[in-house]
């Protein structure tokens, strides 16, 4: 459930961003106030939706057992090598 929350909130963002802009042109249109005075909304609503965003966490990855393998170690342990004796000139 958080995690379909979580992506809601992520969607919404944009779409939310582009009707206060909207809002706000409109009201600079209409000469009710300029949009000089009226910017800072954009950056307060832009906060608010990261807000909520911060406050639905991100769900984890789903961690995946490793069903049939065996246990891994790091580094890897590997026999030691047995080489032949060196013959050459004496």
């Amino acid at each position: 459930m958080n995690a379909n929350l979580w992506d809601l909130a992520r969607a919404i963002r944009g779409p939310i961003m582009l009707v206060t802009f909207g809002v706000l042109m409109a009201l600079n249109h209409m000469e009710k106030i300029g949009f000089e005075r009226t910017w800072p909304i954009l950056i307060i609503v832009y906060g608010l939706l990261r807000l909520a965003e911060r406050a639905l966490v991100r769900p984890a990855p789903p961690v995946y057992p490793s069903v049939g393998y065996p246990p891994s170690s790091y580094p890897p342990q590997y026999p030691p090598q047995q080489y032949p004796p060196q013959g050459g000139a004496q």
